[in-house]
């Protein structure tokens, strides 16, 4: 089974400005003992490590630790994709270490969700280091709200060749209704019939009011098996952001797994198996 997004951070070091103080659940150093220890006792195999800071020292940081533990299958990196230099950038990246290793990074993560342009991601400088992307075979994920959809439209019909991951399902709203949101259900629903379209049941909890129901938690999931079918899905903890859901009954590892696991019981063993590791080991790359 794998864990397809969580994190790990070091507060003041490597290019690290967040978490800050007012998120007192993790305003702390996020070492990767603690995260596969807590993964391994869930019964997780493997990991993708994804980057969550702008800048290229965290990636560095995240490249130089992969190789330390056989449980962290694929790094998800960041790189200024908008920069003269991004094609040359990921070409360092992606060189094997002077060993031979293979390097560990399978995916791009622009932070989408924090840039003042929702259409940034189809900005004309982008392009070369979105070519340069396809030509190292990695995946971009996206950390968007449901605004941005429309755009990641356009960029999967620019390029189909290259796997885009929507991160945390989009972000849904789920804490201002207890149904379903139609505007998200609708925009996810123009981006599902892309085949180079994927997304993470992920993050969710985090979305969620305090007082909500794991039903309503699951009828999301549900939506999102419904739009894109498991071969396009993959489960990921989100670990430690998952901590500040404000439900404490999901803002545990277990506690999120234990939700996701109500959600899929009625599907067929095959699918739980692409979502619990198959599809984030064909987009991203590992065995």
């Amino acid at each position: 089974m794998i864990d397809a997004h969580h994190h790990v951070w070091q507060l003041g070091a490597n290019g690290c400005q967040w978490p800050t103080p007012d998120l007192r659940a993790i305003y702390r150093d996020v070492e990767l003992p603690e995260f596969v220890a807590i993964a391994r006792a869930a019964g997780v195999t493997g990991s993708v490590l994804v980057q969550s800071q702008p800048c290229d020292a965290d990636t560095d940081y995240l490249l130089a630790l992969a190789p330390e533990s056989d449980f962290v299958k694929a790094v998800v990196g960041w790189v200024d994709l908008a920069s003269p230099h991004a094609p040359a950038r990921i070409a360092r990246l992606m060189a094997p270490s002077p060993n031979g290793r293979a390097s560990a990074l399978r995916g791009l993560r622009p932070m989408l969700q924090s840039l003042p342009e929702d259409d940034w991601i189809l900005r004309p400088e982008l392009e070369p280091a979105l070519v340069a992307m396809k030509h190292h075979g990695l995946a971009l994920d996206a950390l968007v709200y449901p605004r941005h959809l429309p755009y990641l439209v356009e960029l999967a019909r620019r390029h189909p060749t290259l796997p885009v991951v929507i991160d945390h399902g989009a972000k849904p709203p789920i804490a201002v209704s207890n149904q379903l949101a139609a505007d998200w259900c609708d925009a996810l629903a123009a981006l599902a019939v892309l085949p180079n379209l994927y997304c993470k049941i992920s993050g969710l909890p985090v979305e969620a009011g305090a007082n909500q129901t794991p039903e309503l938690l699951a009828d999301y999931i549900t939506q999102l098996v419904v739009l894109f079918g498991a071969e396009r899905l993959m489960w990921g903890s989100d670990w430690p952001v998952l901590t500040l859901a404000a439900n404490p009954r999901w803002a545990t590892y277990s506690g999120w797994l234990d939700v996701v696991r109500m959600a899929l019981s009625g599907v067929d063993p095959a699918a739980i198996e692409a979502i619990f590791g198959g599809t984030s080991a064909g987009v991203y790359g590992f065995t």
